[in-house]
């Protein structure tokens, strides 16, 4: 068992930490609102840190879970941040959705403390945190790696070592680019069955076994026909993660005509007041009552 801490206590976070605590861990967190931190600590085992920098201090491997670039340099630099606290030979791992760029930074300034980076977006979204199944993109050296694995097995069932740094946050990007298509796709389908008085129920049973089957049709295709959308993952965080997308192929010179305008799409729905509502809101666009 090893002394690890958790940064960030949100709906992906808050379920990741408990099931390092529930393996055996010494578990330090670490949370902006501290009422996340007394919540959390009164259902499992562990130990609440005043700050970043006492969290790293303490810890074998330092976990974070935020919301976008910002937020992790926020927990990362000055007086109180990580990089004060982490000792030799320590290894963070980021699962943050964040840009490539930022975690070759981070490596580089980690590298100077003689530390260690792994960046682990992952996938799999509130569910997989509670059911400790998460997808896990890696990148990061193949033995800092295999150490990490070790811990994230608590929460993670598919967790793989893309390439080197930043490589994680590039497959997590081809994630949701994927994604956006998927769910594009799937609003047209069943708005489409909805206008045919099709039984979409019995629509949806019998093709998610097919091949137009999904992660999202199984479990988002019955809640888009109910107009169920207050759950999920957010429209306001898709679109973060699409931006990252889009900067990174004007980069790498990709074309992304499909992403660029479902991303204007989800703009739409943030207009409609719709930027909490989960990302399969998307179909909101496109029924004739709106939601």
């Amino acid at each position: 068992m090893a002394n690890v801490c958790f940064i960030g206590l949100g709906v992906m976070g808050y379920p990741m930490a408990g099931h390092l605590s529930r393996a055996g861990h010494q578990v330090f967190v670490f949370n902006r609102t501290t009422e996340k931190s007394k919540k959390w600590i009164k259902e499992f085992n562990g130990q609440v840190c005043d700050s970043p920098r006492e969290a790293a201090n303490k810890s074998e491997y330092i976990f974070v879970c935020v919301g976008n670039d910002d937020d992790v340099l926020s927990v990362f630099s000055g007086n109180n941040g990580i990089i004060s606290g982490i000792s030799k030979n320590s290894i963070l791992v980021d699962h943050t959705t964040a840009s490539a760029d930022l975690a070759k930074n981070l490596h580089k300034t980690l590298i100077d403390k003689k530390a260690y980076f792994i960046d682990a977006p992952v996938s799999g979204g509130q569910v997989g945190a509670e059911n400790g199944v998460l997808s896990i993109m890696c990148g990061g050296e193949r033995n800092i790696f295999n150490k990490a694995e070790q811990i994230m097995s608590a929460y993670g069932k598919n967790i793989s070592l893309i390439g080197e740094v930043g490589s994680g946050q590039l497959a997590k990007m081809v994630n949701q680019i994927c994604i956006a298509g998927l769910v594009q796709g799937l609003s047209e389908g069943i708005n489409f069955g909805v206008n045919a008085n099709l039984d979409m129920k019995k629509v949806l049973d019998v093709i998610q076994s097919g091949a137009a089957g999904s992660w999202q049709m199984i479990n988002r295709g019955e809640t888009m026909v109910q107009n169920k959308f207050n759950f999920g993952f957010a429209v306001d965080w898709m679109r973060k993660d699409l931006m990252l997308c889009l900067d990174e192929a004007r980069k790498n010179k990709s074309r992304l005509p499909i992403t660029s305008l479902i991303d204007q799409f989800y703009a739409q729905v943030q207009e409609n007041n719709g930027g909490r509502f989960d990302t399969s809101s998307l179909i909101t666009l496109l029924k004739k009552t709106k939601v």
